[in-house]
């Protein structure tokens, strides 16, 4: 079996493609197709320090509490998907966030943790982990 075509992957249910679409969906500033890979009662949780720390639930809940606060308050927010660990329905991935704060023009370049569960083909729970004191740096003249 050879690599999947962009339809095959597009259509596909593999935790890691579902992860994977969410990132790119993230990266275009694609709301909808980033929406459409989370499950209606998803909970979504930023960690505690990170300046949108909390659990926020449904696709909706999760764009507006999250990506359109970070591109409000960060110019070229981005999350580099580096690495996936994929155990069942479990997707880890080791990646880093660049972005430059609005406010304080001070870039952030940091490592980050994300733990997916993905079941039925949507994500339904998201875990955050950074170095939230980088990040919080930035944010401060």
């Amino acid at each position: 079996m050879g690599p999947l075509t962009m339809t095959d992957f597009a259509a596909s249910t593999a935790p890691a493609d579902v992860v994977r679409r969410q990132y790119l969906a993230s990266a275009a500033g694609d709301l909808d197709a980033l929406r459409a890979t989370l499950a209606p009662d998803v909970e979504w949780t930023e960690m505690a320090g990170f300046p949108l720390a909390g659990t926020y639930r449904t696709p909706d809940g999760v764009t507006s509490n999250v990506m359109e606060r970070l591109a409000a308050e960060w110019d070229g927010w981005a999350a580099h998907d580096d690495k996936y660990v994929v155990d069942g329905e479990d997707v880890v991935v080791l990646a880093r966030y660049t972005a430059v704060n609005k406010a304080t023009t001070r870039s952030i370049d940091v490592r980050v943790a994300h733990h997916f569960v993905v079941r039925g083909g949507l994500i339904v729970r998201f875990e955050q982990f950074v170095d939230t004191a980088k990040v919080r740096e930035a944010m401060t003249a």
